[in-house]
C-alpha cells in the first residue's frame, strides 16, 4: 500500500512539473534598445516574451500639490504659490545592468517583469 501512495505521489510531482507551472526567476538586463533579459545567466529573453510592469516602465501621474516656492533672497525675496492637480513623470525605465524579478507565467511562453532591484 505504501508503495502505491509513493508512485501517486512520483506522478503527481511529475504532472505538476510538465504542466510549467508560474515560478519566480531573476535576470540582468543585457540590452535596452530593443529590450533583452538574460534570466538565470542563460537564458535571454526579448520584447515579445516580456510583459513589462509599472515598476519597470517611465509613467506619468497626476499628485494634488499645495506649497509655495521661495525665490531669491534680500529685499527682493518672494514666494510664489504652487498648488492644484500636476503631472509628474516617474522615471522607472529599466537601464543596463539592472538586476531584475521575473515571473514566469504558466506555460512558460510570457514572463512579467515585476521589479528592479533599487541601486545603492
Amino acid at each position: 500500500m505504501n508503495d502505491i501512495l509513493k508512485l501517486f505521489k512520483i506522478a503527481a510531482k511529475e504532472a505538476i512539473e510538465a504542466s510549467d507551472p508560474t515560478a519566480v526567476q531573476f535576470g540582468e538586463v543585457t540590452s535596452v534598445a530593443p529590450l533583452e533579459i538574460l534570466v538565470e545567466q542563460k537564458k535571454p529573453l526579448t520584447m515579445a516574451q516580456l510583459v513589462l510592469t509599472r515598476n519597470v516602465r517611465d509613467y506619468e501621474i497626476e499628485m494634488t500639490v499645495e506649497h509655495a516656492t521661495e525665490v531669491g533672497n534680500g529685499p527682493d525675496a518672494h514666494t510664489h504659490e504652487y498648488k492644484g492637480r500636476k503631472k509628474f513623470i516617474v522615471h522607472n525605465a529599466l537601464k543596463m545592468g539592472d538586476k531584475v524579478m521575473l515571473i514566469k507565467m504558466q506555460g512558460g511562453q510570457k514572463y512579467i517583469v515585476w521589479d528592479k532591484e533599487v541601486g545603492v
